[in-house]
Order: C-alpha cells, then structure tokens, then sequence
C-alpha cells in the first residue's frame, strides 16, 4: 500500500481540484493507496472540506492537530501516522505535480529506498525566486554534510527508511538533510516545480528564514568554526598593530601615522570592529544553545487533537466479531 502525506494550511482554494487530480493519478496504478492530509491549524474552510473529501472517498483521512505547528512537524505527523509500504510527501498547492509520482512509484519498485524528487527549475518570481538559489549555493557550501540541492520534501520513503525518519526525534527539523542522513539506496526523478495553481504562499518570510536557519545549524558546524576563524584574524592584526607601535616608539617609524586631530579614530574603530565580532560569535553560539535547549526540554513536535478516520481504508477488512488472538492466527494462516 502506498501513503501520500500531504500537509495543509490555508489551502481552501486548492484541495478539492489537488484531492481530485491526486486520486486520478493514483487510480491507474493497481495498488492500494491512503491519502493523509494534515491540517496544521487551518484557519480557513480548509478542515470542513477535508472531512467533506474524506467523506466521499474512504482512502482519504484527516490528521487534525491542535494548532498550528509548522510545516516540518505537519510533515513528521503525516509520516508517523502512515502504515503504507511506501509514503510520499508533498505538498497540495500544486507545486509538487501529481503527475510526478507514478515515476516516483517506479523507481521505488526498481529497488530505491529513498526517492528524491529533483527541481530542474522553479517557477517562483520576485524576491522568493532569487533567494531560494542563494540558500541553495550556501548550503551546498556551508554544510558538513552531502544534501542534494534544489530538492525540498517532495519524494517517497521506503518503510524501511519511514521508520528510520520516525527515530531521528530532534525538535528544529530539516526533513531534505535528515532524509540524506538516513542513507539507504537512493535515486533521483528530476522536474519543474510550478507555480501555485491558487491562493498566495502560506509560507512568511520569517518562517523560511527559520526554515534556512534548521537546515544550517542542524547540518553544519562552520558557523562555530567561522567564529573562531574571526578571532584568529583579529588576534593576528592585533599582534601586527602592537609590532607596528612598538616600532614607532622605539625605531621612530611612521607606520600608519595618525592624523592631527584624528587620535581616536583609530581606537573607536577598533573597540567596534572588536564589538562586533565578539557578538557575532555570541549570536552563533545562541542560536546553537537555543537548539541544544529544545532537545533538552523534549516537548512532543506535534499534538493531534483528532483523527478523522474513515471505517474501511482501501482493502482493509475489519473482524468485529473476532478476537484479539483470532485476529493473529488469521492473518498468520
């Protein structure tokens, strides 16, 4: 059976077409299949139609959380929640075509744990369009660890790598970076992401700067180093400034002589400059004992306020009127 987790919030004018070109694509396919739609704290019709699509076709239930948790944890929902043999996850805005997973599935079948759905080109414009490369580049060059670029969450999991997902529990998620630690065979299917077919991104800026800012401190520890690369140069031009005043004092050099009036410059600038790397290195060492702080805390990333679960999912038969232990020996038998 395949699971396809998709997370929503605020997407009211794009679930009933997305539910029915999904279920289009998937009906060919000759397998068993669940639909997991998440809503993440959905404050628009988004909830009432999801349960209106659950109520029409029993493959399709709905994982209700709480509030809204962000797009990350509605992602580790949806994969903990999946009992498929193979689970997708992408998006329902359209920007991860539907018509992209059969390739997925096959490549599946060909033996690939982890599929991974590459981006050729993004139909993103304005200031999105242009930073979405930048962070890319940076990553690739700031990260200790090899992550593919241009590929966000779109891509199937094989149950073997579900389940190692579902143990990797740390609170500030990259799901791209932990989907390329996890190993296992990998293989690629490459696409143009579109356009979203309707609304506006759900996304805020501030909310992919702190998208950005997981990616990089859960996979690299350059930024630390970056610190003390700082204080390395600092203490040699410092070590350069002193040789450079004590040859003034003693062989009468004129080295970096100081303009009549100016005696000061030179010194505020370098309480500044001093200033300035000191709480740099001091925001970079926050940003990791904030992190090391929500490990520590061990709050849930998510909180379900309800299932919506239909009777029957797919070809699952219900026994009512067998036991527990009957159960067992049936399906053993």
């Amino acid at each position: 059976m395949l699971s396809i987790v998709v997370p929503i919030f605020n997407e009211e004018e794009n679930i009933f077409a997305f539910h029915g070109a999904l279920a289009g694509i998937l009906d060919p396919l000759d397998e068993d299949f669940e639909i997991i739609f998440v809503n993440d704290g959905s404050r628009d019709n988004s909830l009432p139609m999801l349960l209106e699509v659950g109520a029409n076709d029993r493959r399709v239930f709905v994982v209700e959380l709480s509030r809204n948790f962000g797009h990350q944890a509605a992602l580790t929902a949806g994969l903990n929640v999946a009992k498929g043999d193979a689970v997708i996850l992408m998006d329902g805005d359209f920007q991860d075509p539907p018509s992209v997973v059969p390739r997925l599935v096959e490549s599946w079948k060909s033996g690939a744990k982890v599929v991974i759905a590459n981006r050729l080109s993004r139909a993103e414009k304005g200031l999105r369009g242009r930073l979405f490369p930048v962070f890319y580049k940076f990553m690739g060059w700031i990260s200790d660890f090899p992550i593919p670029l241009n590929a966000g969450i779109f891509g199937l999991l094989d149950r073997q790598a579900v389940d190692a997902m579902n143990r990797l529990q740390e609170s500030n998620r990259y799901l791209p970076g932990m989907r390329s630690w996890i190993g296992f065979p990998t293989a690629f299917v490459s696409y143009d992401r579109a356009d979203r077919a309707a609304g506006e991104p759900k996304q805020s800026f501030l909310r992919l700067f702190k998208y950005a800012a997981d990616a990089i401190f859960s996979f690299s520890y350059k930024p630390l180093r970056l610190g003390m690369a700082l204080g390395g140069l600092v203490l040699a031009f410092s070590l350069f400034m002193a040789l450079v005043a004590v040859g003034n004092v003693f062989f009468h050099l004129k080295f970096f002589g100081m303009i009549p009036g100016d005696e000061h410059i030179g010194t505020m600038l370098a309480i500044l400059f001093l200033g300035g790397v000191q709480l740099i290195c001091v925001g970079l060492l926050g940003e990791y004992i904030g992190r090391i702080y929500d490990e520590v805390r061990k709050r849930p990333l998510y909180l379900i306020h309800q299932v919506h679960r239909p009777e029957v999912r797919g070809r699952m038969v219900q026994f009512p009127e067998e036991t527990a232990a009957e159960k067992v020996q049936s399906s053993v038998a």
